[in-house]
């Protein structure tokens, strides 16, 4: 509720990304809450077996601040894990800023609440309550079971290393054979398709085709509706011609999704020769906002002449064309189309009286028509022009006789003033950074996002352009590289800040040491995890990775502190009794922090890929994997390994 509050006086809004950062919160906010009571409680009843004459209040207040230290060094490590997210700009940040800061309010109000309300709600509840001395039953088993076990364990831990050592190289193993993508596909029931033929293509042969895919779309079974738009519309936000057209589809409710979506595709692919695909809206608007396409990978090619540019798009088209895994790869339609050229002559136009641009206005209003106002009626918006007759207009002759009016009063041909002729001239010039490009732009099937882009890069670097002419690979792709560089970057050095944390509460070099290096292991689970489920690695699996990285240490350093507590405070000889001790009362707030955890994730994971959680799947099923990995790390390594390292001196 806290950092639900601080996020409403910062004018944010509670949407999936902040709940989602609430969720995986929910298993440090209930350890927060174990270890104050579990310690209070422990307190009350060693004070109470003593007979002492201590108050209830000196006995929480002494309880709750022997764990206050590690509360607050834990809840700062794993605030530092996940803050690397904060410095990704662009779009993935605005994706992923509201969970983490979501994750990291309710973790510092955690720990507020921690140290200050739950000690004052254990003096109200606690003070005269009757505290059973056994736990109860499950916790009783769990407990003589995993003893049990550790015992053996730390007797010999050669099996339990070998495991360890296994489970490190599957990890590593399965890193080549995971996939690469900034954001996974999103789950919608709306899409848009987009047909584009040759510029010059009539208004009747669109309508004929768009009428055509009408009739085929609504005539399958999972189509709801339909619906296009031909060419620009008045005032309208894109800048097209009649050639295009835009396709709006919806899915019914209760429709198989991924088999409808199928058929439609293949419906789509029915129409051969021309530009045409099938995306959601919203990894549209995705594309459209990173390179201004609405392809994940686009080569743009610049340079200075616009003949150049084509052949060389030719020949790249031409390189990634069998490349395994590409869709719908495209050219930017740039062709010359033709256009009439009206080139006064100066000398005869001055011969009549007339001007040159005079002469260009009054031709482009014969020709092309000149809008002179607008009548609204109804909600409409119908443009008046001021334009020639058809029968004026019909060839290059009907125009070279257009007359002109001069200021004399008499009339003159166009040819003779000036020359008429039909020249090529380009469609459209697309500029950037004062240099022209045109684009070679594809979609990703079948195959991970990173994979194919490394092969276009190859393919790429064996074509030679000319001096003042070079390709750029753009796309989603190249957003994921920058967020990823950004994250691995800061990561290094949230990495150093948690061990110098570490380091610093431990206040032992080695047993520090232990605890970070041992880390890695924890994200072992999400790597497998990921690879079981897909193969794919998001932007939200790096958050997730994030995520388990700092609960792990976390976990860890709480265990480590409670070791060296009984060593130090409750004079416990340090040997295998003290581990097994310490151990075994840390069992169960590591068991409730990745149970509550894990089940606050497990409806986003048996929910699949459902519309509004498709961003949050992948990073759930990463938390989820290496919960089970951190877990057990916290439970059998970390006691094997601290056991034969404290007693190495510290120089």
């Amino acid at each position: 509720m806290a950092a639900a509050l601080v996020l409403y006086l910062r004018g944010g809004t509670i949407n999936t990304m902040v709940l989602a950062g609430f969720v995986i919160a929910v298993g440090v906010v209930v350890d927060d809450a174990i270890i104050d009571i579990e310690n209070i409680v422990r307190r009350l009843r060693q004070a109470r077996a003593a007979g002492g004459q201590t108050s209830a209040a000196s006995v929480i207040l002494e309880a709750s601040l022997e764990v206050r230290r590690a509360i607050v060094y834990a809840t700062l490590i794993i605030v530092l894990a996940v803050m690397p997210v904060f410095f990704i700009t662009s779009l993935a940040g605005a994706f992923f800023k509201p969970l983490v800061l979501s994750y990291g309010l309710a973790v510092l109000a955690s720990m507020v609440v921690a140290l200050t309300v739950t000690p004052a709600l254990a003096l109200l509840l606690l003070a005269r309550a009757p505290l059973d001395e056994r736990q109860p039953p499950l916790v009783r088993i769990l407990q003589r079971g995993y003893t049990a076990l550790l015992a053996r364990l730390i007797r010999t831990p050669a099996p339990a290393l070998v495991v360890t050592v296994v489970t490190l190289f599957a990890g590593f193993a399965v890193i080549p054979f995971l996939g690469e993508a900034l954001f996974p596909h999103f789950q919608e029931r709306d899409f848009l398709s987009h047909w584009v033929t040759k510029p010059g293509t009539g208004h009747p042969e669109i309508m004929r085709m768009t009428q055509t895919i009408s009739r085929q779309m609504r005539s399958e079974p999972g189509v709801r509706g339909f619906g296009a738009h031909i060419g620009r519309a008045v005032q309208g936000e894109e800048i097209t011609g009649m050639n295009f057209s835009e396709n709006w589809i919806s899915l019914d409710p209760d429709a198989d999704y991924k088999k409808t979506l199928a058929e439609v595709e293949a419906t789509v692919q029915q129409y051969p020769g021309l530009f045409r695909d099938v995306q959601t809206y919203l990894n549209e608007r995705i594309e459209e906002v990173l390179v201004g396409s609405s392809e994940p990978i686009v080569v743009r090619i610049f340079g200075p002449d616009l003949g150049v540019l084509r052949q060389k798009a030719d020949e790249v088209h031409n390189v990634l064309r069998n490349i395994d895994g590409v869709a719908d790869l495209h050219t930017d339609l740039q062709t010359d189309i033709p256009h009439i050229q009206v080139k006064p002559d100066l000398a005869k136009a001055a011969r009549y009286g007339l001007k040159p641009g005079e002469i260009r206005r009054v031709a482009a209003a014969l020709v092309s028509g000149d809008e002179v106002s607008d009548i609204h009626r109804n909600n409409k918006v119908y443009d008046i022009m001021v334009w020639s007759t058809p029968q004026t207009r019909r060839s290059v002759s009907d125009i070279r006789n257009l007359q002109l009016d001069t200021p004399a009063g008499g009339h003159v041909r166009l040819e003779d003033v000036a020359d008429v002729r039909i020249l090529p001239t380009p469609n459209q010039i697309e500029r950037e950074q004062d240099s022209r490009r045109i684009d070679v732009s594809m979609a990703v099937d079948g195959r991970g996002l990173g994979d194919v882009v490394d092969e276009v890069k190859d393919r790429l670097s064996k074509v030679s352009f000319p001096r003042e002419y070079h390709a750029e690979v753009l796309g989603e792709y190249t957003e994921r590289q920058a967020a990823e560089g950004r994250i691995f970057s800061f990561g290094l050095a949230a990495a150093f800040g948690i061990f110098v944390l570490l380091q610093t509460c431990i206040r032992k070099f080695r047993i520090a040491a232990l605890a970070f290096v041992t880390l890695p292991f924890a994200l072992v689970g999400g790597a497998l995890a990921a690879f079981a489920t897909g193969g794919l690695i998001t932007l939200g699996s790096l958050v997730g990775f994030l995520t388990v990285f700092g609960i792990a240490a976390r976990n860890g350093i709480l265990l480590i502190n409670h070791y060296q507590h009984l060593e130090d405070e409750e004079g416990e000889p340090f040997g295998v009794e003290l581990v097994l001790r310490g151990s075994r009362e840390r069992l169960a707030p590591i068991l409730m922090t990745a149970l509550a955890t894990g089940l606050a994730l497990v409806p986003l994971v048996m929910s699949g890929e459902i519309p509004g959680a498709e961003i949050e799947y992948p990073m759930a099923i990463v938390i989820l994997g290496g919960l089970v990995t951190s877990t057990l790390l916290n439970l059998f390594v970390i006691p094997a390994l601290y056991l034969r390292i404290h007693g190495i001196p510290e120089r």
